[in-house]
């Protein structure tokens, strides 16, 4: 016959057959493993270093508006507010729209937002000004952070607490950095030297549109609209949950902002040290949370995500309890210790919410991202009235209680313990 089919227990077609299934399963193994993608990390992480040193230069400056517009600590923790709010309001929103509508060149605009917002704030002449600077700059990380964040896992190669360790420590080593550049250029040379960064945000727009047009032709962008897989847990176990990452994510970011916004007034009213003095040690604390973001994504990665938020939350309590009682050179040493153990928390914390809700990678970095920025803007206000009415030095005393809110971790459910036995 001119088409005769092989017998079935030829034992050449067998071989051959066995050959065929091992050669697609590899190519399978090969799909399903995708590699990460280190330039894209590398240049995410870049731009969150450009976007957060701008941040944390208008916290730095602070002493200098202050002295310079006759603000209290109350209107100081105002601007904090502003821009933070405006953050943490907007940031979910465009995390769910952009789960199902992913938008790659809104990178580049949202830098645009804090480069006006940075332009403005160098010429503002009134309070009035400075808040509306805060609100563009807020604008801008409302937009940069859901879709980094999304950005980076799709660059993580399945190492997810490893490109969030990546991306975050971007935004941390550019929040050190901010204090440490105002003390050598902001300081000495006043209000319009702000400007000059904005060379440091142009930079920022160049190596976004980059990253976007990487965006725009990634498979995941094209399969946005497809269904997501169903979450592990029921509804309730799942707001459970969330409602203690929400509590943890509080204790952190409310015990920060007492760092951010009020170290440098600490170290100069307690131990009266001049200004650039203590914007040094500020930049010696944001440092070490640069360190500890490295360190916890790739643990978490390893030993499991509950474990890092367990240390990271309730491990800093002994250190924060202790800074209010500790001399200069032991406030230097107990800053860094919070700082590295403390910082390891939020990357874990975020690629477990992620995986808690699978499907919502947009939504959930917005969500955490722009509740921290809100906490850091409420904290701020919160904490100005609160030092306005006692002192700065009780301040810390209240704020090192914050870290015992860790002990709420126990409620987490061992999501990874389920994923290995599924």
């Amino acid at each position: 016959m001119p088409f005769s089919h092989p017998e079935p227990n030829d034992p050449m077609e067998t071989s051959l057959d066995k050959r065929t299934l091992a050669g697609a399963s590899a190519t399978a193994s090969v799909v399903k493993a995708p590699r990460t993608v280190y330039s894209i990390l590398g240049a995410i992480s870049f731009s969150h270093l450009m976007n957060d040193m701008i941040q944390s230069l208008i916290l730095a400056i602070y002493p200098m508006l202050k002295s310079n517009f006759a603000l209290s600590f109350a209107q100081i923790g105002l601007i904090t507010l502003t821009y933070q709010i405006t953050a943490s309001l907007l940031q979910p929103l465009i995390g769910i729209y952009t789960d199902k509508h992913p938008k790659p060149y809104s990178l580049p605009v949202g830098m645009g937002f804090t480069l006006a917002g940075l332009l403005l704030m160098s010429v503002a002449p009134d309070f009035g000004v400075l808040l509306v600077a805060a609100a563009l700059v807020g604008c801008g990380s409302s937009v940069f952070h859901p879709e980094s964040s999304r950005v980076a896992r799709m660059a993580s190669g399945g190492r997810h607490g490893l490109a969030q360790s990546l991306f975050q420590v971007g935004g941390n080593a550019g929040t050190s950095l901010g204090p440490l550049l105002a003390a050598l250029i902001v300081i000495p040379h006043g209000q319009r030297s702000i400007a000059w960064f904005s060379v440091a945000a142009l930079v920022g727009i160049v190596v976004l549109a980059q990253v976007s047009r990487w965006y725009s032709q990634h498979p995941a962008t094209k399969k946005a609209r497809t269904g997501v897989a169903r979450p592990a847990l029921a509804r309730g176990k799942i707001a459970l949950a969330m409602s203690v990452l929400v509590m943890l994510v509080f204790s952190k970011y409310f015990y920060l902002a007492s760092i951010n916004s009020y170290f440098t007034f600490y170290l100069i009213d307690r131990f009266h040290l001049p200004v650039q003095a203590a914007q040094i040690h500020l930049f010696v604390f944001l440092a070490a949370v640069a360190a500890g973001t490295v360190i916890g994504g790739p643990i978490g990665d390893r030993i499991g995500r509950k474990y890092v938020i367990w240390v990271s939350i309730l491990g800093a309590a002994p250190f924060t309890l202790l800074l209010p009682y500790a001399n200069l050179f032991w406030t230097g040493v107990v800053t860094v210790v919070i700082g590295i153990v403390i910082a390891s928390a939020f990357s874990a914390i975020l690629v477990y919410a992620q995986e808690l809700i699978p499907g919502k990678v947009g939504m959930v970095a917005g969500l955490f991202f722009g509740f921290a920025f809100g906490l850091g803007g409420v904290g701020a206000a919160v904490l100005g009235q609160l030092a306005d009415a006692t002192s700065i030095a009780y301040v810390y005393k209240v704020c090192s209680f914050l870290p015992l809110l860790g002990i709420l971790t126990v409620f987490l459910p061992d999501i990874e313990g389920r994923r290995a036995k599924a």
